[in-house]
């Protein structure tokens, strides 16, 4: 456990700055993140671009970024200091309409929505995480990042997926490779389909009995919004046809599909399943 050597009126005065802090408030204005690179072996635009800023950097590459979001509990915020003297952050980009809309449906899970920035295109990046005391943080200017306990669970959930998403087998991301390509090529089309695409909440994916039995059914379930009707003259079934279309026969994996809504999909039946994102399938060559 980490112990303060602050003397006590600095910590009261560090913690009453914090007492007000919650998971998923951030700051704007100049910011900085840091994170550590092999100077000999560059890999990302940013410590390519120091190192010719600078013609040589050491291990550390700090780069400027639009503000930062707190990712810790609120709990680990507000207790002491002296106890809890450090908070993980994580930096604020920009993205475009139609990122912020997949992201807000949860099918980005590198990013997170951030209510009280979201008017300015910005989401948190959950792949980028920064340690920093809490004395840093004492000396910002808070933005309120959820304004209920709505946003707040959310938030919390974009969080929890992020860390927890399901390694789906190598063979069905090869078997789903079609639909996948269907998504990333589709969804974002001003077209029926991408219209279509646009209106389902996520796509779960069940398997029975196992992942690991011989033969697997595999369930996919469209969730859609409920006042989400018809597109393009096509019913739902309809384009769920045309999606379960794009499933190669296999010896391994039957399925079948159903368009629904969150109030007609079973508790059950959501927590044995998986989501799909736009970030492709987490399968292991993926890491």
């Amino acid at each position: 456990m980490a112990e303060s050597h602050v003397d006590e009126s600095a910590v009261a005065e560090i913690d009453d700055a914090l007492r007000h802090w919650r998971q998923g408030d951030c700051v704007l204005g100049e910011h900085w993140f840091t994170f550590r690179v092999n100077p000999e072996r560059l890999i990302t635009l940013d410590s390519i671009e120091a190192q010719e800023e600078s013609e040589e950097i050491g291990d550390l590459v700090d780069v400027e970024v639009d503000g930062l979001v707190v990712l810790t509990q609120t709990c680990d915020i507000v207790r002491s200091c002296a106890v809890r003297p450090f908070v993980e952050v994580t930096p604020l980009v920009e993205v475009d309409e139609n990122a912020v809309r997949e992201i807000e449906r949860g099918r980005r899970p590198q990013y997170a929505t951030i209510p009280g920035v979201a008017d300015k295109g910005l989401v948190a990046d959950l792949d980028r995480t920064m340690t920093v005391e809490k004395s840093v943080v004492a000396k910002w200017e808070r933005i309120v990042g959820c304004h209920d306990a709505h946003q707040t669970r959310r938030l919390s959930l974009d969080l929890a997926r992020k860390r927890a998403r399901f390694a789906f087998p190598d063979d069905f991301v090869h078997f789903s490779r079609k639909l996948q390509a269907r998504l990333q090529k589709k969804h974002d089309k001003q077209s029926d389909e991408g219209e279509a695409l646009r209106a389902l909440r996520e796509i779960r994916v069940r398997a029975a009995p196992s992942w690991r039995s011989d033969k697997v059914e595999v369930s996919l379930w469209f969730i859609r919004d409920n006042d989400m009707l018809d597109f393009g003259g096509k019913g739902w079934d309809e384009w769920l046809e045309g999606w379960l279309g794009l499933f190669p026969e296999s010896e391994r994996f039957v399925v079948d599909g159903l368009v629904t809504t969150l109030d007609d999909m079973t508790a059950r039946d959501y927590v044995e399943s998986d989501p799909l994102d736009l970030d492709h399938l987490s399968s292991r060559e993926r890491g």
